[in-house]
């Protein structure tokens, strides 16, 4: 696990269970190697707008983005993918590591989580790598929403 985000969580006692794997960088391989692990699977998007605000998006694994939702939702007229040089100098990971905990590292990304990710009883996500898992309870996941200095905003993906 990133020792920042390490020390984050024991710092804000964010509790959670860690299940390591073989690294996964795709959802269908996360299929297979984490069938073993409670919880809703997700995704994390690294997405920006032409002016280069950048956008952490949460979902689960299984949806698909409504791009032109979360277009009208932010008020924006474009949205793509962050090149990976963005994605490591904004959140300090690198493709197939992506996950909402990458936050704690952002100076200008917004973190979008889909309500279906926020209201999940208990849900998956990488701590920053892509070798484990970790699960955090809906407590746990709004008390590290709350720790944050940019609050997240919770998006009806479908």
């Amino acid at each position: 696990m990133d020792k920042d985000l390490l020390n984050y969580l024991a710092d804000n006692r964010i509790k959670y269970a860690e299940y390591e794997h073989s690294a996964v960088f795709t959802v269908a391989e996360s299929r297979e190697v984490t069938s073993h692990i409670p919880g809703l699977r997700t995704k994390s998007l690294f997405l920006s707008d032409k002016d280069k605000k950048f956008y952490l998006v949460c979902l689960p694994s299984e949806d698909r983005l409504n791009i032109k939702a979360l277009r009208n939702f932010l008020n924006v007229r474009n949205l793509e993918f962050g090149s990976p040089d963005e994605l490591y100098s904004e959140l300090h990971v690198k493709p197939g590591s992506v996950s909402p905990l990458a936050i704690i590292h952002a100076k200008k990304t917004f973190l979008i989580i889909s309500k279906k990710v926020w209201s999940a009883d208990l849900i998956g996500v990488h701590p920053n790598i892509n070798t484990s898992t970790l699960t955090l309870s809906h407590e746990e996941l709004e008390k590290f929403c709350i720790s944050l200095k940019n609050k997240p905003l919770i998006f009806e993906s479908e």
